[in-house]
């Protein structure tokens, strides 16, 4: 399944901004960023139970906010891109 994640963290203190670089780095590990806190993940049920329990155990609920959106198939009806960024195909071949 397609997941996207998007995350607003409260940078105000230093605490704030190490909770960013982490919910960061939690979605750098599991998929790619397309905005600044906005990732798609390509992941299945137990990566996505995992992905989500990672980053609950990093955000501040009173502070921050979490959203996760999981696309229906086929994505290709529900995302339409525009502008220099394109997204890496996961179903594509991967050429180093």
């Amino acid at each position: 399944m397609l997941v996207i994640v998007s995350y607003d963290v409260s940078t105000e203190t230093k605490a704030g901004r190490r909770r960013l670089r982490r919910v960061a780095r939690v979605c750098e590990g599991m998929g790619q960023r397309v905005q600044k806190s906005v990732f798609e993940c390509k992941v299945d049920a137990m990566q996505f139970e995992e992905l989500e329990r990672r980053l609950l155990a990093e955000i501040e609920l009173a502070e921050d906010c979490l959203r996760f959106y999981r696309l229906t198939e086929p994505v290709e009806l529900h995302v339409r891109e525009y502008g220099k960024f394109k997204a890496v195909d996961f179903e594509g071949p991967l050429v180093l």
